[in-house]
Formats: C-alpha cells, structure tokens, sequence
C-alpha cells in the first residue's frame, strides 16, 4: 500500500510541474511525438478534448503496454495542445496496471472518467474503474475507491477481458454506460454517475467484438462498434438508446497496419468528425504502437452514415 501512495504522491507532483505542450497536426495520425490508441471525444464549451490510450511500445515486447492515459484539446482542429497527464493507473489503488479503453463524460460541472483497468488479484480479469475531476484537463482521482463493473458480473463470455470499452451518452436526463468484448452490456447511471441503476441489459450484434460508442443525431441513435478481428467498424440505428438496433452495415474498414480498431464519433462546430487508430507510425510494429487520426464523417438523406474515407491529408482546420 505504501507503494502506491508513494506512487500517486510522485504522479501528482510530476503532474504539477509538468506543462501544456503545443503541436501542429500536419495530416493523420495527428499525433506523433506519442503513441496513442482508443480515441474518446469530448466537446466541452468552445473546445474539443480528445482523451487517449498511451502505447508505451517497448523494444522486443509484442504486446500492449500500457500505464497511462493522455489528454490533448483543439479549437481549430490544427493547433493541440497535449496537456500533462491527468489519470494514471496508480491512482486506482484496487486495480493493478494496463490504461486500455476509456470515455470522459461531464454532468453537473464535473468530469467523469470511465476507463477499463486490470483488477487486482482479488477479482480475475478486467474491470471498469470511474475517476472525477472538476475540470476536463484533471487532475482526476478515483471517484469511488473500487471497481465499478468487475468480471465475476457477467458471465455470458467465459473470457476474463469481457468488461472493457466503456462508453457513456446521456439521453433525457438518463445517463447508460455500455460495455464489453465479445458480448455487449449496458446499464442505467444514477445520477452521481458513481452508481447503477437496474440490471444488466445485453445487446445482440451481428459479430460484436469490442469497442462500442453511442451518438445521437435528428432524432436516431447510432451504436457503433470493432466488428470481426482484426478489426472493423460497423454501426446499428434506433429510435430509442435502448434498443431495438437495426444492423446497418459497416462504417469503417481496416485500418492500417492495426489490428485493433477504436472509434470516437463527434460533432464540432458544425461538422462530424471520426476519430480512431492506425499503425502508421511503425510500419512493422503497428498494433503494439498505434496513432490517432481524424477524419469527417458524413450521413445519407435517411440518415445512415457514409463509410469513412481514411485519409493521410486529415481534416482540413476550423476557419474563424
């Protein structure tokens, strides 16, 4: 325990020190002093925030290291600043390492953070952890001091990865978190957003892997998701958050040299952008070291999407 403590203490301080960074994005991946992965939006006031993982990428280690999660904010989609790190797994004192999958979500003047962790001996497998802060750069601290999804909840996939990806919408007042690999579950917020509300829904998808995020837009609702592996993007449609969704196809094919394949779906001044992951960067590493990339995203007259041209260029920036 001491361990941990002396590891918040050390985070917090190099957090304070530490300063905002700015960078030009020159094309896709936009980011390219870090690996980066797992993409979640959040549009706050004039200003787009995107929340990432942070591929550490060692030499020789062919898997996801990861320890970390970064925030990066835009106004124009050209200037970033990347701000210092607000949430670090060892702020989780019941969780063990591994930042995967995540979303910030703000209520009632706080910043909520869902993220998907590694337990600790106590519970096997993956979890989902929620962390708050009062202000969308954080610093962020453990809302409630223990896990709040743990595997030994769902039983339905006999894996111990099956709680991971979480995203979070409100809808009329009614915030749903949803989840999962293999199967996908949602469930009702209370209101503090540091509780549930009800049991356990399952979804049904034709061929759900992971990775699921839910807009809304004139009056549909869009559940998007990592389809087969390696991974696509496909999406359904429904009138009501909860269903029933109509499977409509895919939306994004393969990115390049990744595996995996992470979706963030948002509008920002007047337009819809698509946000995920490649493996441009390293040509011969790419899903152990993956970058973040922007592109638009576009509907049809009846309201399905458009599939998403991946681009080198990127988007072009936001005139004043």
């Amino acid at each position: 325990m001491k361990l941990f403590s002396v590891s918040i203490a050390l985070f917090a301080t190099l957090n304070v020190l530490a300063q905002d960074t700015a960078f030009i994005a020159a094309g896709n991946p936009i980011i390219r002093h870090k690996y980066t992965a797992d993409a979640a939006a959040l549009v706050y006031k004039d200003t787009l925030y995107v929340y990432t993982g942070h591929d550490v990428a060692p030499a020789k280690e062919n898997r996801y290291v990861m320890h970390d999660w970064l925030c990066f904010s835009t106004t124009d989609m050209k200037h970033w600043t990347e701000h210092p790190s607000p949430l670090n797994t060892s702020i989780f004192k019941w969780a063990k390492d591994d930042a995967w999958a995540s979303q910030v979500i703000e209520r009632n003047g706080k910043f909520y953070w869902f993220v998907a962790i590694t337990h600790d001996s106590t519970h096997r497998g993956k979890a989902i952890g929620v962390a708050v802060a009062d202000n969308p750069k954080g610093p962020f601290k453990d809302a409630i001091g223990k896990a709040l999804i743990t595997n030994d909840m769902t039983t339905e996939a006999k894996i111990s990865w099956d709680d991971i990806d979480p995203t979070v919408m409100i809808d009329k007042g009614q915030a749903y978190l949803f989840w999962g690999n293999t199967t996908l579950h949602y469930v009702k917020l209370q209101e503090n957003m540091i509780e549930m509300e009800g049991a356990f829904k399952k979804i049904e998808l034709p061929k759900f892997t992971e990775a699921p995020w839910v807009h809304q837009r004139n009056g549909w609702y869009y559940l998007s998701y990592a389809y087969e592996f390696p991974e696509k993007i496909a999406y359904a449609m429904s009138r009501n958050i909860e269903g029933p969704w109509e499977y409509k196809g895919i939306l994004n094919e393969i990115a390049g040299n990744s595996n995996t394949n992470h979706q963030a779906i948002v509008a920002y001044k007047g337009q819809w952008y698509f946000i995920y992951h490649n493996g441009a960067l390293v040509p011969d590493a790419g899903s152990f070291h993956r970058s973040v990339c922007i592109d638009y995203l576009y509907y049809n007259k009846d309201g399905t999407m458009k599939r998403v041209v991946m681009t080198s260029e990127g988007v072009k920036p936001i005139k004043k």
